[in-house]
């Protein structure tokens, strides 16, 4: 449930209204997809990062003599995949970094790659909106693919709506991996599943199923499990052993990131975001999302002009100093509700850019998955603490 609703009073709702109308429709048909937190223009995204198969190659069929092809979805995805991967096979990526998955239109060119894959590797959950069909079509000829989000004890929309910050500040963990330290979190995120993790969620019914599993690096420690053994099946490596020592990786991360989200006060781990990706990695760290300048899981969604005003009214009412942007959209309409607070006499509002669903460039802060967890933890934490 989100705070917006019950905190808009018709008044100031209509004030907010007129002042965002023109910008709302302004940025409704606004898909530009950025490259970096400054918001640097696009990439050309009509081609996989990598070289483009033979568009007469019989689908599903490689090259005799090729390697393995391991064919990613998203940047984040294909970072991943290629650390259990390491030189046993090629792994290509169909998002570029800086590009939103949401809104990507693939190519033929990315259907044909897909139709030669040994194994695809995607997230799922509607994350690849348009690649759906693509997916699908390759899965039909008999393309081995693995959707990891369902696997992984998805959490629904909105469960960090008004979290319950009664927790300890150390987030204790106490979960299957034996999280023992000081900073050990008593995962609430909680999966029950094959894992053995006990989700306290289950059972609310908040909505549909939130895909941005990777703000949560102990889900993504499992996932790279579930990769090894589906590349296990398609191909020859030391994938089991890559896997258990980046899953390792990962788990220090969550301890890092515990630690760091520690140092900002329980009362103002409050965050207005873009869209809803950051669900996750407010029920991992205890943090709560008040609203979203774009209502629900997906940066395609329209922004409605009263849930605006209302989310005016909540920056107002709680005093949260920042809006959290993203690296993959516009931050218009998120500069816009900074300035009406601004004009209404309320708090000066930081609009700090993430990195969120895609990495960075090569060379920036976030050129890896694990780079672009510690550098959003490192820009919240200065925002908030």
């Amino acid at each position: 449930m989100s705070l917006l609703g019950s905190r808009s009073r018709p008044s100031r709702a209509a004030v907010a209204l007129a002042g965002v109308a023109l910008m709302l429709a302004a940025c409704a048909g606004d898909g530009g997809q950025l490259t970096e937190p400054e918001q640097a223009e696009s990439p050309e995204v009509d081609a996989p990062t990598t070289n483009a198969p033979d568009e007469s190659a019989e689908p599903g069929i490689v090259d005799e003599g090729d390697q393995t092809l391991v064919v990613a979805t998203t940047s984040i995805l294909g970072d991943v995949v290629s650390n259990v991967v390491g030189d046993d096979a090629r792994v290509e990526v169909l998002v570029p970094p800086g590009v939103d998955p949401h809104g990507y239109q693939p190519s033929a060119s990315d259907a044909a790659l897909l139709r030669q894959a040994d194994l695809v590797v995607a997230n799922g959950l509607g994350l690849e909106e348009n690649l759906v069909d693509a997916i699908d079509a390759a899965s039909s000829e008999g393309i081995r693919v693995l959707e990891l989000a369902e696997q992984l004890d998805p959490i629904e929309f909105g469960v960090a709506d008004h979290h319950d910050h009664a927790h300890d500040d150390d987030h204790a963990h106490d979960d299957d991996h034996a999280h023992d330290d000081e900073h050990g979190h008593d995962d609430e995120h909680g999966h029950d599943d094959e894992h053995g993790h006990d989700d306290d969620h289950a059972g609310h019914d908040h909505g549909p199923l939130d895909p941005h599993i990777w703000f949560d690096p102990e889900r993504m420690a499992d996932a790279v499990q579930l990769i090894a053994a589906e590349l296990g099946e398609v191909g020859a490596g030391d994938f089991d052993d890559r896997a258990l020592a980046y899953a390792d990786e990962l788990r220090a991360l969550d301890h890092e990131l515990a630690e760091l989200y520690a140092t900002i006060p329980s009362e103002r781990r409050l965050l207005v975001t873009n869209h809803d990706s950051l669900g996750y990695l407010a029920h991992r760290y205890d943090f709560e999302v008040l609203g979203t300048v774009v209502p629900g899981v997906s940066t395609q969604a329209e922004a409605d002009a009263r849930a605006f005003a209302a989310l005016v009214e909540t920056i107002e009412e709680t005093g949260v100093p920042a809006i959290f942007t993203e690296n993959v959209e516009s931050s218009a309409l998120a500069d816009q509700l900074a300035t009406e607070v601004g004009s209404r006499g309320g708090p000066e509002i930081a609009v700090v850019s993430l990195y969120t669903d895609a990495l960075g460039e090569p060379g920036s802060d976030a050129a890896t998955y694990v780079d672009l967890l510690r550098e959003n933890a490192r820009r919240i934490v200065d925002a908030l603490g």
